[in-house]
This record gives structure tokens, C-alpha cells and sequence, in this order.
């Protein structure tokens, strides 16, 4: 049940089946010079889209925005602050809290440190501050069922690589724009870097010659399956 597309009797209804509720989170972030900035609110929401035809469970419009570090430097990225990010998370979950939601996904296509932390946080707050709820956190990265890992072709495959190019060439290809390299990056850790994109030139992390739609379609098959299985899990999770 996408929230944007229904009317409010549509809500009240919605009501007496679930009270369980999707929050996806993404990023507008460089994905190399192929894939689109909105590559990680795209496969985050499509996935969304996907669970509603099985199970009914309410999903809100994306966040479109994300705090992003390691890509700050890359043309395209707009990085919002963790305390924004919170704010705006914490604000949307207190207005579902008081319409009755009480079971909250937070569900991020984005998968950096600081955006996964941050929102881990909000987590933590729904759970003090709204009662009678569950919450769970995590990104797509968190769904990568064994099946899933075991087809990756691609060691430590992380961004706008096989795993990525192959599911924005399954769910939007008139999106991907011609081939892009592999690439690896060092950085000097535990050494920060200002400019970023002096050890990552090419906002790629892994290998996007080995993706394909046919990939990306499994892929998307095996994150709907565990994203499924999850809901059931916090439907059924009582403290």
C-alpha cells in the first residue's frame, strides 16, 4: 500500500490489515559514469513496489536525500547532515505513530557508515519515545540472502558495480548509460582523505563488465523474497 497513491478512507481500511509500515530510505549520489544518481532510491522503492503486490503492508513516498561521505567529492552527490536525516525520520515516524502504525521498517538502498548509523539512531528513539512499537534497520545489503552472495562474481563488489549495474539494468536499462570500468579503490586508512575522489577517480567499487539484466533480475527476486520474510518476522515479534 503506497501511502502517496491512496485516499484517506483508503488509509483507514489499510488499517484493520497491517500496522506495519516500510520507510525507505535512498541517496542522490554519483553511481560512476553510468548509473543514475537515484540509483539507490530506485532499487530501494521498486523493491518496496514489489512487496506490496504479496503482503499488505503500508510504504511511504522515499527519502530521497542521505548523508554521503566517501562520494561528497563526486559531481551529482547531494549529502545531507545526520542531524537532518534524523530529524526528518523521527518526524515522519511520530505523524505514522499517531495514525496507528506501531511496526516501522526503515529500509535503506543507501549503505554508507554514517547514513546506516544515523538512521540506527532514529531507530533507537522510536523504540523510547513511541509506544508499543518494533522497529528494524537495515539496508539492501542486509537482504543479500547466501543465494545472492554465491552468484556475485565480483570480490567485494560495494558500488555502482556488477551488483548495482546489473539491478538498474533489470528494473530501469533506458537509465544506464554505456559500460563503465572496473575499479577498486585504496584508501589510507585510518588516514582521512579531503578530497575523496583523488583515491576513487571513477565512483566505482567493484566490476561492472560482469553485470547484466538477467543477473539484476535475480538479484531483485532474492531481495523481494528476503524483504517478505522480514515483514512476517516484525509482524510476528512480540517483546
Amino acid at each position: 500500500m503506497l501511502l502517496e497513491e491512496m485516499t484517506m478512507s483508503q488509509v483507514e481500511e489499510g488499517l484493520k490489515k497491517t500496522r506495519t509500515v516500510i520507510i525507505p530510505a535512498g541517496s542522490v549520489e554519483e553511481h560512476g559514469p553510468h548509473l543514475p544518481l537515484s540509483t539507490d532510491q530506485l532499487t530501494v522503492y521498486e523493491l518496496c513496489r514489489a512487496v506490496v503486490q504479496s503482503i499488505p503492508v503500508f510504504v511511504t513516498p522515499p527519502l530521497f536525500y542521505g548523508v554521503c561521505r566517501s562520494t561528497s567529492d563526486h559531481p551529482g552527490t547531494v549529502s545531507i547532515s545526520t542531524t537532518a536525516l534524523k530529524s526528518l525520520v523521527q518526524d515522519i515516524a511520530r505523524s505514522l505513530h499517531k495514525h496507528g502504525l506501531r511496526k516501522f521498517i526503515l529500509l535503506s538502498g543507501h549503505a554508507g557508515v554514517n547514513h546506516m548509523a544515523a538512521l540506527t539512531e532514529v531507530g533507537e528513539w522510536i523504540l523510547e519515545h513511541l509506544a508499543g512499537t518494533t522497529v528494524a534497520v537495515l539496508s539492501i545489503l542486509n537482504l543479500m540472502s547466501p543465494e545472492f552472495l554465491k552468484a556475485i562474481e565480483t570480490p567485494n563488489d560495494a558500488h555502482a558495480g556488477e551488483v548495482e549495474t546489473s539491478l538498474v539494468m533489470h528494473l530501469k536499462p533506458h537509465l544506464v548509460q554505456g559500460p563503465a570500468d572496473k575499479e577498486l579503490p585504496v584508501f589510507p586508512n585510518p588516514i582521512l582523505v579531503r578530497n575523496k575522489r583523488t583515491c576513487w577517480p571513477g565512483g566505482v567499487w567493484g566490476d561492472p563488465t560482469k553485470a547484466s539484466a538477467d543477473k539484476g533480475k535475480l538479484f531483485f527476486s532474492l531481495l523481494v523474497q528476503e524483504l517478505l520474510s522480514l515483514i512476517r518476522r516484525i509482524e510476528e515479534y512480540n517483546e
